[in-house]
């Protein structure tokens, strides 16, 4: 289907190669031939606990059990509830959102995709590191909004999502499974349905040994107690017993903030989605119907045992634990480091399950908490390239009258191996310069779960390893981000117990604003390549100038040769371009001359040889190497920096196309690429600021277009509406891009009344029906036909009005499988000597896909009116 083509072309990514991950014998068994702790976020050093976390974490280590909340999307959990279980009941607990959110839309920048789901990863972890709760993922692709679970089921690969949550329990092994969402359809959406449906399904094959058997080679089969439907308020129906209730607005002492407030900060890092959310106080019910398993009479819990009696061999390691934590002083945890590593010492002793491993993880973090050990390794550059060099300050500082020492570092990734004898004294930073020797066929960083769609070669004659969906390796499927690209090893012996930790190395820079600030380390290649657009339109067989910048990220010469490999019937000019970068960061820029050839045969790739979107990458050839990729950077203050490295791509788009008009002025809304599309066909576009919304003089623009949600988050277009009207009026054209129906949207919002509704066609290629084929819209300057809306992606429209004057017409008509006619995508309407136009296409998907048609109707949108 285009929705998974789309994927293909978005993601476009360069994966790890398989050597460079960990083995999946060591990181699905969490077993590993050293006893580490492995640090919470990859993009900061491990944090030291505070006193209050420090007994928050002490009773929490006693507790030995787990809850598994499902859900389909990032936003979809139930933050209060994550805090409460997390905190007030110190369960080990989770959240599976089956997808990343790369379908959604973005309210805090441009990125769509990839980028959007790797900035929701990142939200969700901002989230969990708030509330206490772990994160995990499957493979399923979220294509936007599905109005039933039957289209979501047939889009996704049923069979591996459901596996990938079964492999998610067995690993997890959680005594409680919830669901955000009922099997019968009142969430509201396809994914949230499906959740629930594969979540049931999951509960049984789990425990199931003939379910998935390729997994029992590194985890055992597992069946959760019971399986629970966290219900809405007055749910109807019934479970299998009677309704739980668990008050999710109990205060933390400890922490000095209710679960609904924890809640609320939690809930606000899902920035991209505008969710921020205020503080809550109260008691605050929840109710849970019991949907599978053995009944419970009163509490979620009843019947399972939450202590270390649970474990063979366990009673007496939980009753050192429960020794340490009332021994705990708060002014001096240093003084129970005994007591815990003895504890800790009878953990390895036992059969390394994935419950012990995770308690040996947290009891790492709490020992390296009670001795106030501060432990970081930060490179001195944020990245190296294969073959390269990197320099790495360790440095140590023991915050407590503890004896401590460092023996031993370790890099595996680069075969850095250096034993050291060197006391930790009190409040003095240990530092070791590690300089290590990056590996040529070291992997370039980029997020695990992302796909390559062209043979990747650094090398030449050496083709990377590309993972796709169905080959990422089980060590990986579930996790929520990639392992670091380098992690420095460190023993350190404490109380006469040597201790492994796993740093993960970063780099840190000093913002003026934001203060200290951590990246994760990054492999990157000598040189990348940029192109300066997304997209080239190349209408009526013009030539096109393509713009390739080069940029180094190595010392010394970097030289090759910049070429573009085109598909059959393009041609560049000239066939390639030779270049010497001299100095880390230099860039450079050459450009070529694209042409279509149109006598020449279509490729596979093209729809007609008089409409063509197709695909060009930039390659940097060298006489030993060939650089394809592109460098990404993602940062925003609530989220660790994050790098991509995709193939450095561009569609290029041959089509015929006329157009009326020059001048176009935009209103940008919560952020779209329609601007750049407009200039790819030779509009010159104004961004407008309200300012100039309040006083520049909309005469002289041709058209006006608001860009997608601008009257929910431009306050000053309400205000200026008015001016908007009389510009239609006096003869302008203004086209409204869809906005979502709340109360703050103006009275006056077109010349006419209508109502924006949730109506949407979610199927890209569910058929467009032309009402009145000669309606000026559809024939000038372009003569529209239903070819036009072939090679769609992701959805029709959305947010279709869905009442409206008579005085509107509608000159398009789409609908989804077995529902009605959805004719209010389109409201078109004279007024005074101008045309309004209400759109509700997704212009903000197709533009930037580069899909003919899209841009020839958008263009007669802008010449309506004009001669």
């Amino acid at each position: 289907m285009i929705k998974t083509k789309l994927l293909t072309f978005f993601l476009a990514l360069i994966l790890m190669t398989l050597n460079a991950l960990p083995s999946l014998a060591q990181t699905a068994s969490g077993t590993t031939s050293n006893t580490t702790f492995n640090a919470a976020s990859n993009a900061r050093p491990p944090r030291v606990l505070n006193a209050a976390e420090l007994r928050l974490a002490l009773e929490k280590i006693n507790v030995v059990g787990g809850v598994l909340f499902i859900a389909a999307h990032p936003d979809d959990e139930n933050t209060a509830l994550l805090a409460y279980l997390a905190n007030e009941r110190r369960l080990r607990t989770a959240y599976l959102s089956l997808t990343r959110g790369d379908g959604g839309q973005n309210l805090i920048g441009n990125e769509r995709g990839a980028q959007l789901g790797l900035i929701r990863t990142q939200e969700l972890l901002a989230a969990r590191r708030i509330d206490g709760a772990e994160q995990f993922f499957t493979r399923a692709q979220d294509f936007g909004f599905s109005k039933n679970p039957e289209e979501t089921l047939r889009t996704w690969n049923r069979d591996e999502v459901l596996g990938d949550i079964v492999w998610v329990i067995r690993r997890f092994r959680p005594d409680v499974i919830i669901t955000r969402f009922p099997t019968t359809g009142e969430g509201g959406h396809g994914h949230h349905t499906a959740s629930a449906i594969l979540a049931g399904e999951a509960f049984k094959l789990a425990a199931d040994p003939r379910a998935y058997p390729e997994q029992l080679k590194f985890v055992s089969v597992w069946q959760a107690k019971r399986l629970l439907w966290n219900a809405f308020a007055n749910a109807k129906g019934q479970g299998i017993a009677p309704d739980l209730t668990l008050d999710v607005g109990t205060y933390n002492t400890l922490l000095g903030r209710s679960y609904n407030e924890i809640a609320a900060t939690s809930r606000s890092q899902h920035r991209s989605q505008g969710f921020g959310s205020a503080e809550r106080r109260g008691t605050t019910p929840n109710t849970f119907r019991q949907l599978a398993g053995t009944p419970a009479r009163q509490d979620v819990f009843d019947d399972i045992d939450l202590s270390w009696s649970r474990i063979e061999a366990g009673k007496m390691i939980g009753d050192k634990l429960a020794a340490a934590r009332d021994a705990f002083n708060p002014t001096a945890p240093h003084l129970i480091l005994p007591r815990l590593t003895a504890a800790y010492l009878e953990l390895e002793r036992l059969r390394p399950t994935q419950i012990i491993e995770a308690k040996k993880r947290d009891l790492l973090h709490i020992i390296q908490s009670c001795a106030g050990l501060s432990m970081e390794a930060v490179s001195t550059t944020n990245a190296a390239s294969p073959d390269g060099q990197a320099t790495v300050n360790l440095t140590l500082n023991n915050r407590s009258p503890a004896m401590l020492s460092l023996s031993r570092v370790r890099v595996a990734q680069v075969g850095f191996d250096e034993t050291i004898e060197t006391n930790l004294p009190l409040n003095q930073n240990v530092t070791r310069e590690l300089k290590l020797s990056i590996p040529a066929n070291a992997a370039l960083t980029n997020p695990y779960w992302l796909t390559s769609h062209a043979l990747t070669v650094n090398e030449i004659g050496t083709p990377q390893t590309s993972l796709t969906p169905e080959s990422i390796p089980l060590a990986l499927i579930g996790r929520a981000e990639s392992p670091p690209a380098l992690t420095a090893r460190v023993d350190i012996k404490i109380a006469g117990q040597t201790l492994t930790y796993d740093l993960p190395i970063l780099s840190r820079s000093v913002d003026p604003v934001r203060g200290e600030l951590f990246r994760p380390f990054a492999i990157v290649p000598r040189a990348s390549l940029s192109f300066d657009e997304a997209v080239y339109v190349l209408p009526n067989g013009e030539t096109k100038r393509v713009k390739v910048r080069v940029r180094s990220n190595a010392t010394g010469n970097t030289s090759g040769d910049v070429r573009l490999r085109l598909p059959v019937g393009w041609s560049a000019m000239p066939s390639s371009i030779p270049l010497t970068l001299k100095a880390i960061d230099e860039e450079r820029e050459v450009e070529f001359e694209v042409k279509f050839n149109s006598n020449a045969p279509t490729s596979t790739q093209t729809q007609s040889t008089d409409s063509q979107s197709v695909e060009a990458i930039a390659e940097f050839v060298s006489k030993d190497s060939r650089l394809i990729t592109n460098l990404i950077t993602i940062d925003y203050p609530h989220i660790p920096a994050q790098t991509l490295q995709p193939v450095a791509a561009v569609k290029l788009v041959h089509l015929s196309l006329s157009r009326r008009g020059s001048n176009i002025g935009y209103i940008m809304g919560s952020g779209d690429d329609i601007p750049q599309a407009l200039a790819q066909v030779g509009y010159t576009v104004t961004s407008l600021s309200d300012r100039e919304l309040s006083e520049a003089d909309f005469a002289k623009y041709d058209a006006i277009v608001t860009g997608i949600r601008a009257y929910n988050t431009r306050p000053a277009l309400s205000r200026h509406q008015p001016r908007l009207l009389s510009y239609v009026e006096r003869g302008g054209t203004l086209v409204v891009q869809y906005n979502t129906a709340d109360a703050d949207l103006p009275a006056n919002l077109g010349v006419y009344p209508f109502k924006i509704s949730r109506e949407r066609v979610t199927l890209e290629e569910a058929p467009v029906n032309l009402i009145n084929p000669n309606d000026a819209l559809l024939t000038t300057p372009n003569r529209i036909t239903a070819r036009d809306f072939d090679g769609w992606v992701q959805e029709r429209g959305l947010y279709f009005a869905s009442e409206w004057d008579a005085r509107y017409t509608t000159p398009l008509e789409s609908h989804d499988p077995n529902e009605s006619a959805k004719p209010g995508g389109m409201l078109v309407a004279r007024h005074g000597r101008g045309t309004y136009i209400y759109t509700s296409y997704a212009w903000f998907r197709q533009l930037p896909a580069g899909v003919p048609g899209a841009y020839r109707l958008f263009v007669n949108m802008v010449s309506a009116g004009k001669k």
